[in-house]
């Protein structure tokens, strides 16, 4: 027998030896991968694919959501400063009339002030021109709105009487009246001052939306809730997809205030 007669066998059998190593160790290596997979993923896959099928749907909440927040934002900075400035400033039945109003607004549950907007005083559909807010958006507002304006009124009382009293008389010392002063002097330092507060106040009103469901409107978690009623296994997936919008949200907005409190700060060592 010549040597190489003699060597085959011994490559066939090197080789084979060789196949099997490599495939043992590429199923090790698969196996591990699923293993870190399953590690990871919350939930199961298909209900994973049920939510992104339906996230068309969950986009139409976040919309209404978010316009929610937005006008009753909005709506409370315009009732609450002026509210505000006047428990700080005001005096005598305007002052009594405020205070009274915004304890009875925050001592009242949102619920109950979503329905007596809805159910009671029944607020009306309003046109635009280009469209109309349905009844049950503008109670919504409406509700949300006027009992934000209680909770900011506080927000800016407490940060228009940070603000020297000093800085009110050498407003008047150079010739300003009372309410120059207070809007020239006083003003631009509170709002300043009270972006953390408004921080915390848009938080609040982004998680309160979730109540107008209430009045029949189906925001974001309501649809959430349509979700999984209809496929009882994703219940987690769903919640925990709804909760990552929430966040995002609220993370984004609060560090866009981060920034403009930052950009508008008073410098440190100055009053203005």
């Amino acid at each position: 027998m010549s040597v190489a007669g003699s060597l085959a066998p011994i490559a066939s059998g090197s080789l084979d030896s060789l196949g099997s190593t490599a495939g043992a160790t590429a199923s090790g290596a698969v196996r591990s991968v699923g293993e870190s997979i399953d590690w990871w993923l919350v939930g199961d896959p298909a209900d994973w694919w049920f939510v992104v099928r339906n996230v068309d749907y969950l986009a139409g909440g976040v919309l209404l959501t978010v316009g929610l927040t937005v006008a009753s934002i909005l709506l409370g900075f315009l009732a609450g400063f002026p509210a505000g400035a006047v428990e700080v400033y005001g005096e005598g039945l305007p002052k009594r009339l405020v205070s009274t109003a915004g304890v009875v607004l925050r001592g009242t549950p949102i619920v109950v002030i979503l329905l007596v907007m809805y159910f009671v005083i029944g607020v009306p559909q309003v046109n635009l021109g280009v469209g109309s807010i349905s009844p049950a958006v503008s109670a919504s507002i409406l509700g949300l709105g006027l009992r934000s304006a209680a909770y900011q009124s506080q927000i800016f009382r407490a940060s228009l009487s940070s603000v020297d009293d000093g800085q009110l008389e050498a407003g008047r010392s150079v010739g300003l009246s009372r309410f120059e002063a207070i809007r020239y002097v006083v003003v631009p330092q509170a709002l300043r001052r009270s972006i953390p507060g408004f921080q915390n106040e848009f938080t609040i009103v982004l998680k309160d939306t979730s109540i107008v469901f209430a009045i029949g409107l189906a925001e974001l978690l309501t649809r959430g809730y349509d979700l999984f009623t209809q496929e009882t296994t994703a219940v987690l997936e769903v919640i925990l997809f709804i909760s990552g919008i929430y966040f995002v949200l609220t993370f984004t907005t609060n560090r866009a205030l981060d920034y403009l409190g930052t950009r508008y700060a008073i410098p440190e060592g100055e009053s203005a």
